[in-house]
């Protein structure tokens, strides 16, 4: 068995197996055991009654948080080449045509996010094997194929983002950085719940959340009451 460092007991000792009832209580330990010399990502990892292998039970949404995630997207669009000029203008920082798709073929995958207008998805098809398991394939219900650029790029850089459970029904969803404040922290893990909540799949029977945990990157999971939200 790996033995635990002198940090890693130390903040285990902070959260005792404690199941946390106040949200401001939770965040300032989560805060606490954030002793890294680099700035850790804060994540949630939610735990759904869902079995994603059925189409009435799968989660995959976006969310814009109220104070972000601290990440700048690097974000490609694919698109003829007439709606070039809008894409450069509305913040695209990539921008192609067939070279983008070639390039894509090629591994060469510098970007984040690829947004495609709806013309472009039949050549893009092939791609699937390569984009899929990155979880950068445009979908419509991601929002990342659009015929609205201008509007489709100022949501995604003001920090729009996409997430979905993965095949076991667990979500787990970056919300912030550990130099957040205490109540920046607090309302974007507000506005992740109830982004999860407001989109429970038709196929869920009965409870929907079966456990929530909280932490930082290199931190101890911090285990959240199911009700802390209500």
């Amino acid at each position: 068995m790996r033995k635990l460092s002198r940090r890693q007991k130390e903040n285990l000792s902070r959260i005792k197996d404690k199941v946390y009832s106040n949200l401001e209580e939770a965040i300032s330990t989560l805060k606490e055991t954030a002793t890294t010399k680099f700035v850790e990502s804060v994540e949630l990892h939610a735990n759904l009654n869902i079995d994603p292998k059925y189409a009435d039970q799968q989660l995959r949404t976006t969310v814009t948080l109220p104070n972000g995630v601290g990440k700048q997207t690097t974000i490609a669009v694919l698109t003829n080449e007439e709606n070039f000029d809008e894409a450069k203008s509305a913040g695209a920082d990539i921008i192609g045509s067939d070279n983008l798709i070639e390039e894509i073929t090629q591994g060469n995958i510098n970007f984040d996010l690829l947004i495609a207008t709806p013309n472009m998805m039949p050549k893009l098809a092939k791609l699937g094997r390569v984009l899929g398991p990155k979880g950068l394939m445009p979908s419509p219900k991601s929002g990342t194929v659009s015929s609205t650029l201008t509007a489709t790029l100022t949501d995604f850089k003001k920090g729009k983002f996409e997430y979905k459970a993965d095949k076991t029904g667990v979500v787990h969803v970056n919300f912030g950085k550990s130099n957040f404040t205490d109540s920046q922290l607090i309302e974007n893990l507000q506005a992740l719940y109830k982004s999860i909540e407001q989109n429970r799949p038709s196929g869920v029977k009965g409870k929907y959340f079966k456990s929530l945990f909280i932490c930082t990157s290199m931190g101890p999971s911090i285990k959240l009451e199911l009700d802390l939200f209500g």
